[in-house]
């Protein structure tokens, strides 16, 4: 072990070599989400107060099913990077990676249930229009 360089000491020890693309993956999903947001809140604030048949045949329209998704994939994907930043930062060993494991879950299951609760009023739009 003496005979080992500086260098060779130090090869393996340094940056994980993902920091760049995590970086640049919130950067761009910051920005994409500061346009999706405003227009979320105007898309779903125009279906707030109407009846259920009328909610369900708003999200049924492409334009705010497709911004609903997309706001879902790109918010939640966001959240968990951002989670898993702060986790690495303040918390150490089996407890970092069960935190890590549970706020990627707990993003991909709100993620689906959106997407379920999508298709779900999608396919009660059909099902209601069809009956009229």
């Amino acid at each position: 072990m003496r005979y080992l360089t500086d260098r060779k000491r130090a090869v393996g020890k340094g940056a994980s070599g993902s920091g760049t693309e995590h970086f640049w993956w919130m950067t761009m999903s910051s920005v994409a989400l500061a346009f999706l947001v405003p227009t979320f809140i105007f898309v779903f604030g125009s279906a707030i107060g109407g009846t259920q048949e009328e909610v369900i045949a708003h999200f049924a329209r492409p334009f705010p099913a497709i911004l609903t998704g997309l706001v879902t994939l790109v918010g939640m994907r966001h959240f968990a990077k951002g989670a898993q930043v702060m986790l690495e930062d303040y918390t150490q060993g089996s407890l970092r990676k069960g935190l890590v494991i549970l706020v990627y879950s707990l993003s991909y299951v709100i993620t689906a249930l959106v997407l379920y609760a999508l298709a779900k009023m999608t396919f009660l739009s059909i099902v209601l229009n069809s009956a009229n």
